[in-house]
Order: structure tokens, then C-alpha cells, then sequence
């Protein structure tokens, strides 16, 4: 889960910068929260991104303990390509990881998260950023 500070655009960045596809969204106006869940399919085949906007909360310090989210694609030359294409900031060009072969790249959406792509021979074709 990713607290957002504005949910039509990381919508918007998902959808169309990242591919994925936007799977269902949920309402809590009694709770000041609104959920949107997305992914490149449905569970349990494949994981899905959720996203929370609480109301009024426009911007977040992303945690020291948070990482990155990471996703497998066929071709991360290609998808960075396509992300740089579709507007996306791509921070880390495709390549070879420091002392090993596995190639991965790193982009940030728009609430500056930051976003691995590992190029894996077993990711599907179809996942939108291939």
C-alpha cells in the first residue's frame, strides 16, 4: 500500500505510465479515505498496488523504511523506453546491475516513490511495459 497525495494522478501514472490496470476503488467518505487497488492482473495470479488517499492529505516524507516496489518485465530497455515515452521519470537507465548480470532500472512516480523494473525471461509479455 502507498499513501498518495493525490489519487487521479497516481491513478494516472499507473494506468498510463506503468501499464497496469486500474482493478476496482473503494469509497470510505466516513473514514476520510479512498482506496484504489491496480495491477497488471487480478489476484491471485498477480499482485496488486494499492493505493490510499486519505482526504486533505496532499503530500507525505516517505519513510526511511521504505524501499521501493519492484516489477518484473521482459524488457527494462524496452519499458523505460515506453515509461520515458508516456511522460514517466525514469532515474536509473536500464542496465546491468553493479557486479552481476540481472538488468534492472528505477523510476519515481509522482509522490516520489521509487519503482524497480527487473528484466526476468519469465515476466509475462503482457504486462504493459514490455
Amino acid at each position: 500500500m502507498l499513501r498518495v497525495g493525490d489519487l487521479q494522478r497516481s491513478i494516472d501514472f499507473y494506468t498510463q505510465v506503468m501499464g497496469m490496470t486500474l482493478l476496482r476503488t473503494s469509497e470510505n467518505p466516513s473514514q476520510a479515505y479512498s482506496l484504489a487497488f491496480l495491477g497488471y492482473g487480478k489476484n491471485p495470479e498477480h499482485a496488486e498496488l494499492e493505493l490510499t488517499y486519505n482526504h486533505g492529505v496532499r503530500s507525505y516524507d516517505i519513510g526511511t523504511a521504505y524501499g521501493h516496489i519492484a516489477i518484473g518485465v521482459p524488457d527494462a530497455y524496452a519499458a523505460c523506453e515506453k515509461i520515458r515515452h508516456n511522460g514517466g521519470n525514469v532515474t536509473r537507465e536500464a542496465g546491468p546491475v553493479k557486479g552481476g548480470t540481472t538488468v534492472i532500472a528505477f523510476i519515481t512516480d509522482p509522490d516520489g516513490y521509487k519503482v524497480e523494473l527487473i528484466q526476468r525471461a519469465d515476466a509475462a509479455a503482457g504486462v504493459g511495459l514490455g
